[in-house]
């Protein structure tokens, strides 16, 4: 049966969702698990928004920051835009992003390409995000990856469900707690459980704030 829901609040793996509670000052909150990846997120997230009315959609998770992002492990920040950093193609004079190609992901009289636009912004500090379905684990490919996109923050879900508001309709933010920098991969130093509560305490607080003035 079809519910009706203020907002949602989807997450990838349990270790970014456990925790969230299920009402917040006495609003509804859906919670999506839509595992790791952008198809998983896309089907999840698609799927729950064609059965259920929702106001506004949250992503909370972890993400990695680029070099010269100037954002540190455990900083908690949402994103301005959403871009794919992997969708398009690669050739012998770079890659070559939708817009190169002639290809918009959302057509219409403003076609939408690889960087997709977001509604909601849960936290002060604001930064372009970076969606790719490999993580970036070399200095290089991170370079090459902020230098095409100037992106701050790297995950793997984020676009996708952004692109599934975009076309539904609904609107969509996106809270990542820092993890780690993106780079040479050194999962020792990784901070996994602290980046995810961070995003979530971040969010639970928003919608305490914010709930009824956000037009959810």
């Amino acid at each position: 049966m079809a519910k009706a829901y203020n907002f949602a609040v989807c997450y990838a793996a349990p270790l970014e969702g456990n925790g969230l509670p299920d009402s917040i000052a006495g609003r509804p909150v859906a919670r999506i698990q839509t595992g790791v990846g952008p198809v998983n997120a896309a089907y999840a997230v698609t799927r729950f928004l064609m059965e259920n009315s929702v106001g506004c959609l949250v992503v909370c998770g972890v993400g990695g920051a680029y070099p010269g992002s100037g954002l540190e492990t455990g900083a908690v920040v949402c994103a301005d835009s959403e871009t794919y950093g992997d969708l398009g193609a690669d050739s012998r004079d770079g890659f070559l992003d939708m817009q190169a190609l002639g290809f918009p992901v959302i057509g219409g009289a403003n076609p939408l390409f690889n960087r997709l636009p977001l509604d909601l912004f849960p936290v002060a500090r604001r930064v372009p995000f970076v969606t790719c379905a490999t993580c970036t684990g070399t200095d290089a490919k991170a370079a090459a990856l902020v230098a095409r996109t100037g992106g701050a923050v790297e995950s793997m879900e984020g676009a996708a469900v952004v692109h599934v508001a975009r076309l539904m309709g609904v609107k969509v933010g996106e809270v990542r707690g820092i993890s780690n920098a993106v780079g040479n991969r050194d999962r020792a130093a990784w901070r996994l459980e602290e980046a995810a509560a961070a995003a979530r305490a971040a969010v639970v607080n928003w919608i305490e704030e914010h709930g009824e003035t956000s037009g959810c």
